[in-house]
This record gives structure tokens, sequence and C-alpha cells, in this order.
């Protein structure tokens, strides 16, 4: 029997002993190669449930495997893409996506050759020498995509990268994804506030209720891959907005 790439078991997160569990009793097994979306109303915990599969912050009960190890034990096969961009202004976008490969240790050679490879991949190339103010914001996003891909993960975690775009660069982020993700087989958590984003993306939705966080409801995306554009206007789709979003609602008045 194959083991979950990650294996939640009645996992919580208690910040301090007064305080309300951001997370309760959270069990989940993510097979590899899915993309789970994650949403659910403020201060659900979603921000909290990735950096605890990332090694960024201990259980308080229960726990996590991610390919059989522990989180921090999994940190080399784990990738994570915040909200903010945070790449470095006084390096270019090169040296940028090559900063992980040279922690790392690699040669001079092997970074220049994947940090190539990897502007490639998502269409930057010709932006190799310039610096992070010179960008728009979906192109810094694409520069910090690429470097969570320096180290090669299996998982990739997302937390909101593209929620300060403008929709149409946001709707063209998530068909990149999608590309990048064909190519390379991740299983991906993605949090997002955006319903359509979700459904599009995801083979798996998890809607978590607050106060504490956990799951109220884990569904389905059953709608083809690849996605594309014109999906957004078919009714299975909208049927799937529209379910999502009512539950959502009733998530909220929980």
């Amino acid at each position: 029997m194959t083991i979950p790439e990650i294996d939640f078991r009645a996992v919580g997160k208690r910040f301090s002993s007064a305080s309300t569990p951001a997370l309760e009793e959270i069990s989940l097994s993510v097979e590899k190669g899915e993309f789970i979306s994650i949403i659910g109303p403020s201060g659900c915990g979603k921000s909290t449930l990735l950096k605890l599969v990332a090694g960024l912050s201990p259980c308080s009960q229960g726990e996590i495997q991610v390919n059989g190890m522990t989180p921090v034990n999994a940190r080399e096969i784990v990738s994570f893409v915040f909200q903010d961009a945070t790449l470095l202004p006084w390096r270019t976008v090169q040296k940028n996506v090559a900063l992980a490969l040279e922690l790392e240790g690699r040669t001079r050679d092997e970074t220049a050759m994947t940090t190539e490879k990897l502007l490639q991949l998502v269409g930057l190339s010709h932006f190799a020498q310039s610096y992070p103010r010179q960008l728009s914001g979906g192109m810094k996003m694409r520069v910090s995509i690429a470097r969570a891909l320096a180290t090669k993960p299996r998982i990739l975690l997302m937390d909101e990268p593209f929620a300060a775009l403008d929709e149409m660069t946001r709707d063209r982020m998530n068909e990149e994804l999608l590309r990048l993700r064909a190519e390379h087989h991740w299983t991906v958590l993605f949090v997002t506030h955006s319903v359509a984003e979700a459904v599009f993306l995801s083979s798996r939705l998890l809607v978590l209720a607050p106060h504490p966080g956990r799951i109220a409801h884990d569904l389905r995306v059953d709608l083809p891959y690849p996605r594309t554009s014109e999906m957004r206007e078919s009714k299975e789709y909208d049927d799937l907005v529209n379910r999502t979003s009512r539950l959502l609602r009733e998530t909220h008045r929980v």
C-alpha cells in the first residue's frame, strides 16, 4: 500500500494555552499529484495549515507525515510560494532564482544551467538581468515560482500567490501554473479566497470552518484536465462555483 504524500492525523494547533485553537482535529490524506485548494473565512487557519506542512510551526496535537517523514525532515522536497513574491531588490531576476541553489552549495556552472532552464520554463529568459522594480506583478510571481522550483520539489505549498494581481493576469497565471504542474506532477496545497480560482485549479477542494479551524467540506472537482479559458464559460464550471460558494456562505454562518 502506498503511503499518502501528506497525512494529517488528528492535527490541532493552538498558539497559547488560553486561546481558541487555530486548528482542531484535522485528519486528511493527500495523495501524490493531487491539487487541493483550501478556502474558508478569514481566521480559519488556512495559512497555518500550510506552515505546519512546511515545518515552519509545530503541531500542538496529532502529527503530520510528509512522504513518510516529519515536516522538518521533509523540507528538501517541499517548496513554499507566499502571497508576496519576496524578491531581493538588489539581485537580478537570475540571481533571485539562483539563491536557493547557491545556498545548497551547487557549482557555478550547475547553478547557471538550472537557472537558465527555470527562466525558460516560466517565460522570463529575456528578463534575466532585470531587477524586481522593473517587473510587473505577474512577472514577479513567475520569478517567485521559478525560485521555488529550483530545488525540484515534490510538494508545492502556495499561500494566496495571485491575490494581488488583476483578474486577467490572475487567470493567465492560473493557466500557467497548471501547465507547469502538468510537466512536473507536483502535489499542490493552494490557499485562496477566490472560489472561482479554487474550482478552476483543483482536483479537490477543502472548505474550512472557523473557531476552531476544521474541515467542513471535502469536495471532488470532476472537471477534466487540461483546464482551459473556455472551460470557465461552461455550465459544469458555473455549477461547481455556485455550489462551493453556497457551502462557503453556510460555513461563514457556523
